[in-house]
């Protein structure tokens, strides 16, 4: 069984409904498992992420894909206090050689999103992670996928309702999907 967990923060909802996308499409590729971890404030003491059952479990996955929310152009601060937790792994290389991949959502069609997507790729690069991006052209997928127009990762944008717009949750899925398959090779 190949799996691949999303490991994610959510403030208000809508990287976490990205995320659960993420692992709908991960759960149609045949041996495929994806857990979702969810980065809670409540495991953060004095600016240090400590949850080291979400590390563990990590460590146990084939592939992880990375998502914040995009706040001030980068990840959000609860989300870099994970990042920064995790330097012990890297110092092992624990990570070295596992499939990574990233999505996040801001509040505007740009929004600086694609930093905070950079962000994720060299932190898994830190990692020595092998980075998979999405393989939709923007404007040319039939079902309107990737819409933002992003290779790097998913980016998306809050609607005016404040939730997930449907081709964004649509992209999310795909590229569960595309990550799922590529593990299963």
């Amino acid at each position: 069984m190949t799996k691949i967990a999303v490991v994610y923060h959510s403030s208000t909802g809508t990287t976490e409904q990205l995320a659960c996308a993420i692992a709908e499409g991960v759960h149609t590729t045949a041996g495929a498992e994806a857990i979702l971890l969810k980065v809670s404030e409540e495991a953060i003491r004095q600016g240090r992420y400590i949850d080291g059952e979400v590390m563990r479990q990590l460590d146990c996955c084939d592939g992880i894909v990375f998502g914040s929310p995009t706040f001030m152009g980068c990840v959000s601060a609860q989300f870099k206090a994970f990042m920064d937790a995790t330097s012990e792994r890297y110092g092992r290389r624990a990570w070295a050689d596992k499939q990574a991949a990233g999505f996040t959502i801001g509040g505007s069609p740009s929004g600086d999103q694609l930093n905070t997507l950079q962000t994720l790729q060299i932190f898994a690069g830190q990692h020595g992670m092998l980075w998979m991006g999405i393989d939709l052209p923007a404007g040319w997928d039939s079902a309107g996928r990737n819409r933002l127009g992003a290779q790097t990762g998913l980016i998306a944008q809050r609607t005016e309702s404040g939730g997930v717009h449907p081709q964004d949750h649509l992209t999310a899925s795909y590229l569960g999907q595309r990550f799922a398959r590529h593990l299963a090779r």
